[in-house]
């Protein structure tokens, strides 16, 4: 059974395949850019729940969720309401990003920003610390372990952080053999959209001490990220709910108590 990152992997791995950059001179000009601000730091150093607030104009499933949003003025707002990092959708097909809201987003505040994309290849991981992104994504999902290892070492060779995506003990085994210093666990089903508490509480269990735990997907309200702190994660990593809000700062002041 396909699931829904199927069709989004086949565009970004077509794009990948149909590259026609020197990765050499791509790789050399991302070893030269400005330090970052230090994602995986600054979500350690969070004193209380630490909140990952995301900048994200539409999914596939759920369509348009707030398409004219001003992503400096989010950004601002975020930073505002308690935010400890930003993520920002980077993919224009499927979620309506771009490079420019991950840059206008970033000139506007001092939090460090992870690129939210469909990492694929290493022209991905250059071109994410060329836009100027602190932290970039790995979905396990995605790729072999083999290939996961590659990125992430190639990205902490750049001077990013990496967040690894799973949804199984499976995937936690692949991040784990990548060397994963954070790792994120998606709560919502890749076969039916679902939201499963049940797994970010398991999943928690399965990662070990020292790994920065960040619970993802299906975070609606103060109880759930409550529940979530509860079950051991140090960041819950929120979009829908604050894209949708009518006040985001106070809704990411409400998860954070």
């Amino acid at each position: 059974m396909g699931t829904y990152l199927d069709r989004i992997l086949e565009r970004h791995r077509a794009l990948a395949d149909a590259e026609t950059r020197s990765l050499d001179e791509l790789l050399a000009q991302a070893a030269k850019t400005p330090a970052t601000r230090g994602f995986q730091a600054a979500l350690q150093g969070a004193e209380s729940l630490a909140v990952i607030s995301e900048i994200k104009r539409r999914s596939p499933s759920k369509g348009d969720l707030n398409a004219d949003l001003d992503p400096a003025l989010m950004a601002k707002t975020y930073e505002a309401g308690g935010a400890t990092c930003l993520s920002v959708l980077t993919d224009e097909e499927f979620f309506g990003g771009s490079v420019a809201d991950l840059q206008a987003a970033r000139a506007a505040c001092a939090l460090p920003v992870l690129r939210k994309d469909f990492t694929v290849s290493p022209f991905d991981v250059a071109d994410a610390r060329l836009m100027g992104a602190d932290c970039v994504l790995l979905i396990a999902a995605a790729m072999r372990p083999c290939m996961l290892a590659d990125l992430h070492a190639l990205a902490i060779d750049l001077g990013l952080d990496v967040l690894v995506e799973i949804h199984d003990e499976h995937e936690l085994e692949s991040a784990l053999r990548a060397d994963a210093t954070m790792i994120g666990v998606n709560q919502r089903d890749l076969y039916t959209f679902e939201v499963d508490h049940a797994r970010a509480v398991r999943m928690a269990k399965e990662i070990p001490d020292g790994v920065v735990k960040i619970a993802e997907s299906g975070v609606r309200d103060a109880d759930d990220a409550r529940s979530l702190r509860d079950a051991g994660y140090d960041a819950i990593l929120v979009g829908e709910t604050l894209v949708t809000a009518a006040d985001p700062r106070t809704a990411i002041e409400h998860l954070r108590q």
